[in-house]
């Protein structure tokens, strides 16, 4: 077992519990976010953690060699079936659909594995797996689980699964973001991509941007918000400084960690409005992801603790 198979820090069991319930508990920031990079969705990870839940506290724990594995097992099991059911959901999503956002703690930007696993283009590139590949993908390359425990986990053999893990990584290597300059350098082209937004400064927005930077929002069919992707610089500089979907409004912005990543907490007129993920690579922005969908805004008031 690898050290990421250590207790999620942060996490203490309380005192005066059953065993089981405290094992849960010491495993609970793993398991919920195996949920969500698998599911893209807060609100299902937390589902799927309470099915868990129920069957792990039915299970005769002398008979569990390996507790953390066992949870695993479940919460995947528990995940592929509600992947399967989201699958049907989204194909009558209205607009475009992003996965559910994170205020995520500051430190999970220092695991850079981690965060870049949570990103909202990662988990974007994670929804063109299928389920099981997925699974797969999640368990091996994040959490470092041997093909054994992974093949107990999604009920396939370890040589098919072996397979599987291949195919997976060659599919997200082809898709997945480039590589990043400096922490440092991010967040001066962060600071300076704050700044041109809230000024509306056409030309210091066009400096800060990627070529090719594209531009996604999810409104949910509830708010208002782009019904496909904006590509490159002058078009996508053009959205921002017109003050994106509104005109007249009091708009304000504060900075916060996003998925493991700098975001844009956005308030109109006081009030939460929506959430803006930032991609940051090579000292531009590449990638912008506006959620607007009220559903998928309930994480944003809180910091989330995700773990591996």
């Amino acid at each position: 077992m690898s050290e990421r198979s250590e207790r999620p820090t942060g996490t203490e069991p309380p005192d005066g519990v059953d065993s089981a319930t405290k094992a849960f508990v010491v495993h609970r920031n793993l398991l919920f976010t195996v949920a969500y990079e698998m599911l893209g969705s807060a609100a299902d990870a937390e589902d799927v953690l309470q099915e868990t839940w129920f069957r792990w506290a039915g299970v005769d724990l002398d008979a569990v060699r390996e507790q953390r594995a066992y949870l695993v097992r479940i919460v995947t099991r528990q995940a592929l079936d509600r992947l399967r059911v989201l699958g049907r959901r989204k194909e009558s999503y209205v607009g475009q659909w992003l996965p559910e956002p994170l205020l995520t703690t500051p430190d999970v930007a220092e695991d850079v594995e981690l965060a870049e696993s949570v990103s909202m283009a990662m988990l974007l590139v994670l929804e063109t797996l299928a389920p099981t590949e997925r699974a797969v993908f999640v368990l091996r390359e994040v959490f470092g689980l041997d093909y054994d425990e992974i093949a107990e986990a999604v009920e396939k053999s370890p040589a098919a699964v072996r397979q599987i893990a291949h195919r997976a990584r060659a599919h997200v290597a082809a898709r997945r973001p480039r590589g990043s300059v400096s922490q440092a350098e991010n967040r001066a082209a962060f600071h300076a991509f704050r700044q041109a937004v809230e000024t509306g400064d056409l030309q210091c927005l066009v400096d800060v941007l990627a070529p090719d930077v594209v531009a996604l929002a999810d409104g949910g069919g509830v708010k208002r918000a782009l019904l496909h992707p904006i590509v490159g610089i002058d078009r996508v500089a053009r959205l921002l400084a017109v003050g994106w979907y509104k005109q007249g409004v009091e708009r304000s912005v504060e900075p916060v960690e996003v998925n493991g990543g700098p975001g844009l907490l956005v308030r109109i007129n006081g009030e939460i409005d929506g959430v803006l993920a930032v991609r940051i690579e090579n000292g531009l922005v590449t990638g912008l992801y506006h959620v607007r969908n009220p559903e998928k805004l309930s994480r944003v008031e809180r910091e989330t603790t995700v773990s591996r």
